[in-house]
C-alpha cells in the first residue's frame, strides 16, 4: 500500500466501498446479519494473519495490546456493519449510503475533542456542503420513505452504524500513533469484529448454517477481500497520511458511486435534483481537500460497505 499514491488510495476506497452497497443486498435474507458480517471478517482477519504469519511479522503481543486491538475491531468491523447490515434490512442501499456523507465532519469534530487537532470553518464548510449535496441527490428516495415503521428503523440503524463506525476508527487512529503494527492490528481487529458478531447470533439463536447459492458465497467473498481487506488496508494508509479531513471525504464520494450502482441495477433514475447535489458534494469535497497544513496526529473516520 505504500507505494501507491494518495489519489490511488482514494480511488480504490470509493471504487470498492461504492459496489459493496449493493454486494450487501445479496446477503441480507439467505443468513442472519450477523452470521454474514461475523463469517466475512473471519475470512478477511483470516486472510490478513496468514499474509502476516507468511511475511514473518510477529503476531502475538501483550494482553494490553489485544485488548485495545479488540476494542478497535469490536466497534469498527463488528457492531458498525451489524448496524449497516439490518439498515439495508429496512432502506435500499443507496439511503443507507447516505449517512456516510456525514463521516467528513464526525472525523474532524471527534478528532478536535479527542486528539486536540484543529478543524477550521472552511472545513466545517465543506463537510456541511458535501452532506446537503449528497442528501439532496436522494432526497426524491427519502421522501418515499416517508415517517413509516420501516423508514424509522432504516434510518436509526444507518445513525447508529455511523457512530459506532466513528468510535472504532478514533481508536484505530490512536492504535497508529502508539505505532501498533499495521498488518497484525488489521488481522487482530477483524477477527475480533467476526468475534463479536458470532457471539450475538448465538445469543439470539440465528442459524449457522450456511447457504449453498453462488451468487451469497461470491458476495461475501468480494466483501471479504475486497471490501474489507483492500479497501480497509488503502483507507487506514490514507488516513494515517493525510489526517481525518482528506480521508473522510471518502464517505462523502461513495454514495456517488453507489448512485451510479443503483442507476444501472436497481432501476434508479436520476433528476435536476441529482444533478444539483452531485456538483454541490463534490465542491464540499474539494472545499475539505484544500485544507491548511496542520500537526501531525491520530486521525479518525472510516466509510463503509
Amino acid at each position: 500500500m505504500q507505494r501507491l499514491s494518495n489519489a490511488q488510495l482514494f480511488a480504490v476506497c470509493v471504487l470498492t466501498w461504492g459496489t459493496t452497497w449493493y454486494a450487501i443486498t445479496y446477503q441480507i435474507g439467505v443468513a442472519s446479519p450477523e452470521v454474514g458480517v461475523a463469517l466475512r471478517f473471519a475470512l478477511a482477519g483470516g486472510g490478513v494473519l496468514a499474509y502476516c504469519a507468511w511475511r514473518g511479522l510477529p503476531l502475538l503481543y501483550a494482553p494490553r495490546v489485544h485488548a485495545v486491538l479488540f476494542f478497535q475491531g469490536a466497534f469498527m468491523y463488528g457492531v458498525s456493519y451489524l448496524c449497516v447490515y439490518h439498515a439495508e434490512r429496512y432502506l435500499v442501499s443507496g439511503l443507507v449510503a447516505v449517512g456516510y456523507s456525514a463521516s467528513p465532519l464526525i472525523a474532524g469534530l471527534g478528532a478536535q475533542a479527542l486528539y486536540g487537532l484543529r478543524v477550521d470553518r472552511r472545513f466545517v464548510a465543506g463537510g456541511v456542503l458535501g452532506l446537503a449535496g449528497v442528501a439532496l441527490i436522494f432526497w426524491p428516495e427519502m421522501r418515499k420513505a416517508g415517517l413509516s415503521e420501516t423508514a424509522l428503523w432504516g434510518a436509526f440503524f444507518t445513525v447508529a452504524s455511523v457512530l459506532l463506525s466513528a468510535i472504532g476508527s478514533l481508536a484505530a487512529s490512536r492504535n497508529q500513533s502508539r505505532g501498533l503494527p499495521f498488518w497484525p492490528s488489521l488481522g487482530w481487529g477483524m477477527l475480533s469484529g467476526a468475534l463479536v458478531c458470532a457471539v450475538v447470533a448465538a445469543l439470539q439463536g440465528a442459524s449457522f448454517v450456511l447457504p449453498t447459492t453462488a451468487v451469497w458465497w461470491g458476495t461475501l467473498l468480494y466483501l471479504a477481500l475486497a471490501g474489507s481487506v483492500l479497501t480497509f488496508a488503502c483507507y487506514l494508509t490514507l488516513q494515517n497520511r493525510i489526517g481525518p479531513g482528506p480521508a473522510g471525504t471518502i464517505g462523502v464520494m461513495t454514495p456517488l458511486l453507489a448512485l451510479a450502482v443503483s442507476t444501472l441495477l436497481e432501476g434508479y433514475r436520476p433528476d435536476a435534483w441529482t444533478g444539483l447535489g452531485v456538483l454541490l458534494a463534490v465542491a464540499g469535497n474539494a472545499l475539505m481537500l484544500r485544507r491548511r497544513a496542520s500537526r501531525p496526529g491520530p486521525q479518525a473516520v472510516a466509510a463503509k460497505g
